[in-house]
């Protein structure tokens, strides 16, 4: 197993796996509001790899037997011209996608990711690390429990 930069050869393998995510997101979403567009897999890589290129930010990807078997994403997201007046606006890095192939999940995998990109984000001087978990993926938020992240926000939903 080995991390390595995204490189361009590795793209449809990272489409596949964002649509993996977003598949999963759909069958756990109790409000029935996610959906995986027929589009999805064609430009949500690009979307998020823009996203990345255009904040800082880095993609890694793990290989087992030149096989991508997960990957992560993170930014370094700028903060707007108001933010100071009521947060003290460290600088932090985001992780925007985490995702292992269901096949490779429970191998530590997610961890060398994590870690991986934690490195990254402290080489530039980034004092935390935030993570948007969805609130029904149980999975990702004991996972990420585990490794020391909290919750600091939440967002309530009421259909009317």
């Amino acid at each position: 197993m080995e991390i390595i930069e995204y490189e361009d050869k590795y793209l449809d393998a990272v489409r596949d796996l964002l649509t993996e995510l977003s598949d999963y997101i759909v069958s756990i979403d109790k409000d029935n509001l996610e959906q995986t567009h027929e589009e999805y897999w064609e430009k949500m890589a690009l979307v998020d790899l823009k996203d990345v290129n255009d904040n800082n930010g880095k993609c890694y990807l793990a290989i087992d037997d030149n096989k991508v078997v997960g990957l992560i994403m993170g930014i370094i997201p700028l903060y707007s011209d108001v933010d100071y007046l009521d947060y003290k606006c460290p600088k932090r890095g985001r992780i925007t996608e985490l995702i292992v192939s269901k096949n490779t999940r429970a191998k530590g995998v997610g961890s060398m990711l994590m870690e991986k990109m934690q490195e990254y984000f402290k080489s530039l001087g980034c004092e935390y690390v935030l993570v948007d978990v969805f609130a029904y993926n149980d999975l990702a938020i004991d996972f990420y429990h585990k490794k020391g992240y909290h919750a600091r926000m939440h967002t309530d939903i009421k259909k009317l």
